[in-house]
């Protein structure tokens, strides 16, 4: 019997198993490869006991992404403002479905569907969100869908957080045409062509010091780690843009397909196309794919 609040879900396919916590946030808890004598993490492993959408391996942005510069921004007439929703950070960030329970809408051996609804806040408008998950056996398909279910124009922005264990051996090659440089507070402060420590193309991923966002991204990033059973491939073909977090600590990063830049609800709306924000018209929606797959 399906339970609407249930508060995991796991898939299998093959040599492959997603467990997914439906009530934090809507995230990925774990996604591993069981072939071998020992479970690998083909994202960051999670705890079992853990409660914070931010230990888990991913999880979705909604309906915008990143940062809003002070909380606030402008849409035809209105002002929009938004407290901060993360400890430390005095930006708000992510939207609402990453901090909000999503219901189990079906769920099959190899599929489920999560739903998340908003309703008006301090986001002024109502919205719904369903994200579709898909096992087989060379990987993981999900799809993130925003549909505007208030009367007015809304603007709307998805993507995806997954987090990847990583060492010195770990590697990313991947194309993007620009860098978004940042100040202390991560926002952005100027685009540069992505050259030198921004050049993203077979390159140490571990312990870099980047938390920036590209553009032009080419929609897809091989991630190679020895510790893996074969490389893995992030594509999404409908996300432009790319955000990159590797701490100096090392140990996680996170590779995030987003359809806008950082930040680009503070810039005039006639920028929003180039910057990939979408305004969605009454009843309208749109939809970001993300698909991790086993190169072998």
């Amino acid at each position: 019997m399906l339970h609407p609040d249930q508060t995991q879900v796991t898939l299998r396919a093959g040599e492959l198993e997603l467990e997914l916590s439906p009530s934090i946030g809507g995230a990925i808890r774990n996604f591993r490869w069981l072939g071998g004598d020992s479970p690998v993490a083909l994202m960051r492993e999670s705890h079992s006991d853990a409660e914070s959408v931010l230990a888990m391996a991913s999880f979705p942005l909604v309906p915008f992404v990143n940062r809003i510069r002070g909380g606030r921004f402008t849409f035809r007439g209105r002002e929009v403002v938004l407290e901060p929703n993360l400890p430390g950070d005095i930006s708000p960030l992510h939207g609402q479905g990453w901090l909000g329970p999503w219901t189990v809408e079906s769920c099959g051996n190899q599929d489920a569907e999560l739903r998340f609804v908003h309703r008006p806040g301090e986001w002024p408008w109502a919205y719904s969100a369903l994200q579709i998950f898909a096992l087989d056996e060379d990987g993981l398909s999900i799809r993130l869908q925003c549909r505007n279910d208030s009367d007015e124009p809304m603007p709307c922005g998805l993507g995806q957080h997954p987090y990847f264990p990583c060492t010195a051996a770990t590697r990313l090659d991947t194309d993007v045409r620009t860098a978004f440089e940042i100040d202390e507070h991560v926002l952005p402060t100027g685009e540069v062509p992505a050259r030198g420590r921004y050049d993203l193309s077979n390159r140490a991923v571990c312990g870099q010091g980047l938390d920036h966002g590209f553009g032009g991204w080419g929609g897809q990033a091989l991630l190679t780690d020895p510790a893996w059973p074969a490389p893995l491939r992030l594509s999404s073909p409908n996300a432009s843009f790319f955000q990159l977090y590797s701490p100096e600590s090392g140990g996680i990063f996170v590779a995030e397909p987003v359809t806008h830049a950082n930040a680009a609800l503070n810039e005039p709306e006639e920028s929003w196309a180039k910057l990939g924000l979408r305004v969605l018209e009454p009843g309208e929606d749109m939809r970001v794919d993300m698909r991790l797959e086993l190169v072998r």
